[in-house]
């Protein structure tokens, strides 16, 4: 039986068992920075499998190995999810991983535990054709990237020193390929008023006036965005999405103000380039420079406590329509399936900005479920998705040479 018809059997015939595990990693909360559980959960399904190695790394996520070629080939899927948020609005239990008409129900099961489940599959799949190529294929099972998108790859690659040749992103999308996406930063800007009573507010200079000014500076802002030059990531944007002010009493004109600024950044678009931005339009508008624009750090500790932070910057990425990498992923889909995938732009963030966006190691993303059923209630992921992406990840390394 030729290599493809094989992989497809093996991917149906192992679909129950990705369904399975995926169900299992759903039942156990697995919310950023708390994700220990399903991670002694995945190391023992690795190891169930046959994997050739498996670790957890400093920071908490699982890395496993299959095949021993001289180059580097991992997939990446981050294991851990947002918050339940409104039970109420959930009609099947968030933690159920309940299997119904072709799908499977639950929080994470298509951001992005669906990816970690067709992932182990195809590692399986991988055994038991008993593969011998040029690459030794990773597994990443990564943590906090809900909190911070890419830290775990930050710290595999600068504290672990594992750094891949490639890396394919299993985030959902609906077993659409993506070689690029729009980076993002979160910038900070201070402002400083002058209080005094709140019955002669003319003796002071409200703070609170100056933020409302300078966020409609920022709307300005984001209307004179300009695409990329090429026009395959979009325009930019930028948003406020948090406003303080406070004072020395609500019965005082307030004398500080802070706004939380969410930049979406497009290809040619840099971090000094965006902070510049914000300084001269809330300059233009307010008629005065403002205290501080800066760009904060994320600081959180990981559940086994080692405390890694990063800047809240998150670069834009592409690799070109032409790259090994992309056509291998072509190819293996139009063999398995008799489909060609045409290439497009990833239009939300994930663990990529670090692997390809700061590292420039070639990416690629192909995963199941829909990006549309993250973040909210009633989530679900296809089983039909779960069984193409295990048999694509399963074939990739045969491809790309």
């Amino acid at each position: 039986m030729e290599l493809k018809a094989r992989i497809l059997e093996l991917s149906r015939k192992y679909g129950d068992y990705t369904v399975h595990n995926l169900s299992q990693m759903i039942q156990i909360p697995s919310y950023s920075g708390r994700e220990q559980a399903i991670c002694a959960r995945i190391v023992d399904i690795c190891k169930s499998c046959g994997f050739d190695e498996v670790w957890i790394d400093g920071l908490g996520s699982v890395v496993g190995r299959v095949g021993h070629g001289k180059k580097k080939l991992a997939f990446d899927a981050h294991i851990d999810t947002v918050e339940v948020g409104d039970g109420t609005r959930w009609k099947i239990d968030p933690f159920s991983g309940q299997v119904k008409d072709g799908l499977v129900y639950g929080l994470g099961s298509s951001d992005q535990l669906g990816g970690a489940a067709s992932m182990i599959t195809a590692a399986r799949i991988l055994k038991d054709l008993q593969y011998a190529g040029d690459f030794s294929c990773y597994f990443t099972f990564t943590v906090m990237e809900e909190d911070c998108d890419g830290i775990a790859w930050v710290y595999l690659i600068d504290k672990e020193g594992f750094k891949p040749d490639y890396v394919v992103s299993t985030e959902p999308t609906a077993c659409r390929l993506y070689r690029g996406q729009r980076g993002r930063m979160e910038i900070e800007v201070l402002l400083n008023g002058l209080s005094c009573h709140g019955s002669i507010p003319e003796q002071g200079d409200s703070a609170a006036y100056k933020a409302a000014r300078a966020a409609l500076a920022i709307e300005k802002l984001n209307r004179d965005l300009l695409p990329d030059e090429d026009n395959f990531l979009g325009k930019g944007s930028v948003t406020v999405s948090r406003m303080e002010v406070s004072g020395p009493s609500q019965c005082s004109v307030p004398d500080k103000a802070k706004l939380y600024l969410d930049r979406r950044l497009t290809w040619g678009e840099t971090r000094d380039l965006a902070i510049d931005q914000v300084k001269k339009y809330i300059s233009e508008t307010t008629g005065e420079s403002a205290e501080r624009v800066y760009m904060p750090h994320y600081s959180k500790p990981s559940y086994t406590k080692e405390h890694f932070e990063q800047e809240l910057y998150f670069p834009t990425w592409k690799i070109p329509e032409d790259h090994q990498l992309v056509k291998s992923a072509q190819k293996s889909y139009q063999d398995l399936f008799g489909e060609i995938l045409l290439p497009g732009p990833c239009t939300y963030s994930t663990n990529a900005v670090a692997f390809c966006g700061r590292y420039h190691i070639p990416s690629i993303i192909f995963g199941p479920g829909d990006v549309e059923a993250c973040h909210k209630p009633n989530e679900t992921t296809r089983i039909e998705d779960l069984v193409k992406c295990s048999s694509f990840y399963a074939l990739l390394p045969y491809l790309l040479t």
